[in-house]
């Protein structure tokens, strides 16, 4: 009988390296599906689970933003926290190339090379948040302060209210 080994990604040893306490979160996934559509699939509630955008600035910097999976990042007030002029959404085709992941698969931690992030202050008054675990197909949970750590970020205000 042969057991089934759990399937760590680089999130996770990243994490584990840290020292950071998760709860990794596995489904079946062979293509890409929204991150409401994870949530309703696991169970997990829509104001815990957190989507990780990218953005190119007029310099032509990238910039990192995690905020809630029903939000709508605004992009002026991000471009304000990133110094930029504006900000812009890269186009899918770029982000491996960018980040090391794939569309659905995309995180905070770990990516190719580090870029400035910041997470929603919302997630400050969570005492647990959910993002990609690094691949389709796993997500993990964790407390905000520790991903703003494993991800050298920051928390600002960076949705559309």
């Amino acid at each position: 009988m042969s057991k089934k080994k759990e399937v760590k990604t680089n999130v996770m040893r990243i994490l584990e390296q840290m020292r950071i306490t998760y709860q990794a979160y596995t489904y079946e996934c062979e293509e890409f599906v929204d991150a409401v559509q994870v949530a309703d699939l696991l169970g997990l509630s829509y104001e815990k689970v957190y989507k990780t955008l990218v953005t190119v600035g007029s310099s032509k910097e990238y910039f990192v933003f995690v905020i809630p999976i029903r939000e709508e990042l605004d992009l002026k007030k991000a471009a304000k926290v990133a110094g930029e002029k504006s900000l812009s959404m890269i186009p899918v085709k770029e982000l491996q190339k960018v980040t090391g992941y794939i569309r659905g698969g995309c995180t905070a931690v770990g990516m190719k090379k580090p870029y400035a992030t910041w997470i929603e202050k919302r997630a400050l008054d969570l005492e647990q948040m959910i993002v990609s675990g690094g691949r389709l197909g796993s997500q993990i949970e964790l407390k905000p302060e520790d991903l703003c750590r494993a991800c050298d970020g920051a928390f600002a205000d960076v949705i559309v209210t």
